[in-house]
């Protein structure tokens, strides 16, 4: 247990899983314990996501009245035969209340969370996503290309050929559409996939994740990261709660991070941020020069337009064509040998 006084923390984040099947009397007890046991700042932002098919409008009015002042509600589509794909079990209708209900609520800092590149979308049905979304005037939006995760119902059904995948020409061209249209109707793209209102609207909690900012977590499976070191609880509830009853740190690993993984962690986050990365945080988290390392790297890539440098910040920035090859940008700074 980390003792009071040595963290200061802004935001507290009820996530992972579905945190909206809690009744608000559960979420209050949990915001009373941290904030007896950690310090927060008095404008602390608190988080919770939201799955439309499992909240009614007086829990979003009892989520409001506990502390809650932030919620991300999980459309991910406004097309009922997209979300049946999805397997949600949400229809557009219920999307729709809900995010009417939370501003009824009161929640004047409402997320939407979209997911494009699903089998069978077009631009078009793309941008009706995009236009039903910002119809409710959300001070977020989240759009997140499906991926195929190992394991999943969704990847065992594309390994079967049950259906095709969307070509990755016209997943570029969504996410192009994504930036165009929603920076044109006000939205600040401050990373690769997120977009707010303005500069006080951003994710403030998920931005830490992108700033390699320390970070605990709680409950079951929940990541902690206080550098140079990270650790994971237990996958399984029942085991959780047995090694909690009986006094034991339910941690089931831990590492420490090596420098290379720092650095590539750095690079990689520091890329999805539109702020780019910190080259001076570098050079002082690691010891190293940076440009000097990769000067050449640098100067190739800026010339093939896909980054461009930021003075006297001292950042190297992603393009928006750039944005589309992340992936295999992020690895060519992977020149440990060279520290």
């Amino acid at each position: 247990m980390v003792s009071r006084p040595s963290l200061v923390c802004d935001t507290l984040y009820f996530g992972g899983g579905t945190p909206s099947v809690f009744k608000a009397k559960n979420i209050e007890r949990i915001i009373e314990n941290v904030y007896r046991l950690f310090n927060f700042l008095h404008d602390t932002e608190i988080t919770i996501e939201v799955n439309p098919g499992t909240v009614k409008h007086e829990h979003l009015t009892e989520y409001k009245s506990v502390g809650i002042n932030r919620i991300n509600i999980g459309v991910q589509s406004f097309n009922d035969e997209f979300l049946n794909f999805l397997g949600r079990i949400h229809s557009s209708n219920d999307a729709d209340l809900t995010i009417r209900g939370a501003r009824k609520a009161g929640f004047d800092n409402i997320g939407i969370d979209l997911i494009y590149g699903i089998p069978g979308q077009t631009k078009k049905m793309w941008l009706s996503d995009l236009q039903s979304a910002i119809e409710f005037e959300p001070e977020h939006l989240s759009c997140y290309m499906l991926t195929y995760e190992k394991g999943t119902p969704l990847d065992r059904e594309r390994r079967q050929g049950k259906f095709k995948p969307v070509a990755g020409s016209l997943l570029a061209e969504l996410f192009e559409t994504t930036m165009e249209y929603l920076t044109a109707h006000g939205y600040v793209q401050y990373e690769i996939s997120n977009f707010a209102k303005s500069a006080s609207k951003i994710s403030r909690h998920n931005f830490k994740y992108w700033s390699f900012s320390p970070y605990l977590g709680f409950g079951p499976s929940a990541h902690s990261f206080i550098e140079p070191r990270r650790y994971w609880n237990c996958r399984s509830v029942k085991k959780y709660i047995e090694n909690i009853k009986e006094g034991r740190v339910p941690i089931e690993e831990k590492e420490i991070l090596s420098k290379e993984q720092r650095m590539m962690e750095m690079v990689y986050l520091g890329l999805r941020k539109t702020d780019g990365i910190d080259i001076d945080a570098i050079d002082e988290n690691l010891g190293i020069n940076f440009r000097q390392i990769f000067a050449e790297k640098i100067k190739q890539l800026e010339e093939d337009g896909y980054i461009h440098q930021i003075m006297p910040e001292n950042r190297c920035v992603l393009s928006r064509k750039g944005m589309l090859f992340l992936d295999s940008i992020a690895p060519m700074f992977d020149c440990f040998e060279r520290f």
